[in-house]
């Protein structure tokens, strides 16, 4: 019977380790997460100011200007036109601008979230002055970047002493930008040849491949899964297990029929969701969304969250017992007896949420942490409702099924295993929140190697742990030998440390590489080969593809785009993905933010914009949104020679295995269509 105790315990660890293997898909999509209007204000009689003012969508940032060089985009102004003015200094950034040390680019950047300005001075040396030009800036967030992204502005006015009552100081006048005929084939001819198949737009098709664009559903699901098996976990734990049985009977015995008795039970169960998913929307009041999106990126909330879940852990490994006041759960206790009907059952509900605290609070913490640190506004609600309806299920269904309770897992001492084991789980996660801070500020305290000398000790000493040789005072002086599948586990866990150890030496480590620091940061480091782009235009690269007969990856990419370089660190240098890249596929990488001009500008219309295309990197941004319906950086599609598509698309994860998957299904399309 105890094997069918640690069975129970062991299935439930093996879910929570595999569910934080999960990923969420990302699809094309284009992103529009900057709003900027265009004003003039006349600020004396011989000088105005042009104002760019933005708002920025939460969890994006704009880089500031005057960037170092070899990093993301600066906010620049371009001029085709300035007659009758000139410049009165440079271009000022107005607002919050917020410094942070990357790890990617070895330097330190400096960006504006929420909302900037950029300010131009000019001086009118004429009766009449006309400019135009536009303001160009680089965007990103935790997951991708955008191309360099242009503010077209076309303004006129008069010099001092033609100035109408309009334009006297302080006044603001709205910019609109002129512009001309669009001629999209003139795009094509320009850039593609005579071959503008190449160029066709496959928006459909890549939203197909790729299943629902929208990825909020597929979000929310994963978060109420996460919440789901967190409530898994805490039935097992000594808190709430052995309440079961005994509130169930309660139900049983009190009703004077057992539909009553079920109606109480579904009752009780429902008491338990409101109360919890309650929690979660005050987790969400409390903040903002605002708040909540700020966690993912923030250094200092980072190092706050795995600070608590150090202490979650240190907790369930018996040093200290987290438990809010007895005399909370007594005085609600004590008012459920008092009184009758739905308030009585939703008292005794609160009571167990109180009871089980000190079991259930490090799992809520953890739960919280994860779902709040996402970003994502109803996270909290969304996570509490899984935990909820988790935790309420076996109240529920034992009322329905009595018969079930003799079957079910007497308590014991299995209950303290489940405990300690999810201490090491939260433990390990402490970490990647503290490698989060690490990064943004450039510590060098928790590079790859150190992330991975601590994950091998925590994994090697949970294989310890299952196995028997290491023991906590909570186990109790007589711990008895452990069974076979506790022990089994435990040399999976020790086999784990053992397979991480050559990443201390290059290793890429997949099944670690979406936790661990990106390989970059590694300072020892055997495995330095790197994949170089075979082509970085795209029409030369298709025309060798052809005459090789191979398949394509086109790689929309940038020199300022930060997760491209860790995609090219942790993914690429993988050995059979380099493999893959360099003998089955013709790689071409597309750099969106490329200055080399073109041999002349070309208008176009992008979603009911108009938009002049002036470099080389504005022609592969125009070319990832016109063909692909997407604008954000790192973006992968494989392609055939003729720029039929072959696979979905894929984005900044670093998943190797999930990557080869991802080349291995171009490579079979292309060879079953040839």
């Amino acid at each position: 019977m105890k094997k069918q105790y640690y069975r129970m315990a062991i299935g439930v660890f093996l879910a929570t380790v595999l569910m934080t293997f999960f990923s969420q898909r990302v699809s094309a999509q284009m992103q529009d997460p900057v709003h900027f209007s265009v004003q003039q204000k006349q600020t004396s009689p011989s000088e105005v100011s042009l104002i760019f003012s933005a708002t920025i969508d939460e969890g994006w940032h704009v880089y500031s200007t005057n960037m170092p060089g070899g990093g993301p985009i600066s906010a620049t102004i371009s001029h085709e036109k300035m007659e009758g003015a000139e410049l009165v200094g440079k271009l000022q950034p107005v607002g919050h601008e917020i410094t942070n040390f990357d790890k990617a680019f070895n330097k330190k950047l400096r960006y504006f979230e929420k909302t900037v300005k950029f300010i131009q001075r000019y001086k009118i040396t004429a009766k009449a002055y006309r400019l135009k030009g536009y303001l160009e800036y680089g965007a990103c967030n935790d997951e991708m970047c955008l191309p360099p992204t242009q503010v077209d502005f076309d303004l006129k006015g008069k010099g001092p002493a033609e100035a109408p009552a309009s334009q006297q100081r302080d006044s603001l006048t709205e910019v609109s930008a002129e512009t001309e005929p669009v001629d999209t084939a003139k795009v094509v001819g320009a850039t593609a040849g005579d071959d503008k198949m190449l160029w066709q737009p496959v928006v459909k098709e890549l939203q197909a491949l790729n299943g629902d664009t929208d990825t909020t559903d597929s979000s929310w699901l994963y978060i109420f899964g996460m919440g789901f098996i967190g409530g898994l976990l805490a039935l097992f734990t000594p808190c709430v297990w052995p309440i079961i049985p005994m509130t169930v009977s309660f139900f049983l015995k009190r009703s004077q029929s057992r539909k009553e008795g079920i109606r109480d039970a579904v009752t009780y169960g429902l008491s338990i969701i409101i109360i919890y998913v309650g929690l979660g929307l005050i987790v969400t009041g409390i903040a903002g969304p605002n708040a909540l999106n700020a966690l993912a990126t923030n250094a200092w909330f980072n190092i706050f969250f795995c600070l608590l879940l150090i202490v979650f852990a240190l907790s369930f490994f018996g040093w200290f017992e987290i438990a809010l006041p007895s005399s909370w759960a007594n005085s609600v206790d004590n008012k459920a007896s008092a009184t009758g009907g739905l308030i009585s059952i939703l008292l005794m509900a609160f009571t167990l949420a109180l009871v089980s605290f000190s079991c259930t609070g490090p799992i809520i913490g953890f739960l919280l942490v994860q779902v709040t640190s996402a970003g994502n506004t109803l996270g909290p609600a969304i996570g509490m409702l899984g935990f909820a309806l988790a935790l309420a299920l076996p109240f529920t269904l034992f009322a329905l099924f009595p018969s079930w309770l003799k079957q079910a897992p007497k308590s014991g001492s299995w209950m303290n295993t489940v405990k300690v084991v999810l201490g090491f789980i939260e433990l390990a996660f402490a970490l990647k929140f503290f490698s989060v801070a690490d990064l943004a500020y450039g510590w060098h305290l928790m590079d790859r190697e150190v992330f991975l000398s601590l994950w091998i000790v925590i994994f090697g000493m949970l294989g310890l742990y299952l196995i028997g040789l290491l023991r906590f005072k909570s186990d109790g002086s007589e711990r008895e030998a452990m069974p076979v599948p506790s022990i089994v586990l435990g040399m999976f866990s020790l086999a784990f440390a053992v397979y991480m150890l050559p990443g201390l030496w290059g290793a890429p480590c997949k099944a670690v590489s979406a936790f661990a620091p990106p390989m970059n940061t590694q300072d020892f480091n055997l495995n330095n080969k790197e994949v170089h782009p075979a082509f970085t235009d795209y029409d030369e690269g298709m025309a060798e593809a052809a005459r090789q007969g191979k398949p394509v990856l086109l790689d929309f990419t940038g020199f300022g785009c930060v997760n491209c370089r860790k995609m090219e660190a942790a993914v690429w240098t993988d050995p059979a993905v380099m493999e893959r890249l360099t003998k089955d596929y013709v790689l071409i990488s597309l750099f969106v933010d490329d200055k080399t001009p073109l041999s002349q500008p070309v208008e176009v219309e992008e979603n009911g914009k108009k938009r002049t295309l002036r470099t080389v990197g504005d022609k592969w941004s125009y070319l990832q949104s016109h063909k692909f319906g997407t604008n954000a950086q790192p973006f992968y599609v494989a392609v055939d020679n003729k720029g039929h598509l072959l696979t979905g698309s894929f984005g900044y994860k670093e998943d190797i295995s999930g990557y080869m998957d991802f080349l291995d299904l171009g490579l079979e399309r292309y060879q079953a269509g040839e």
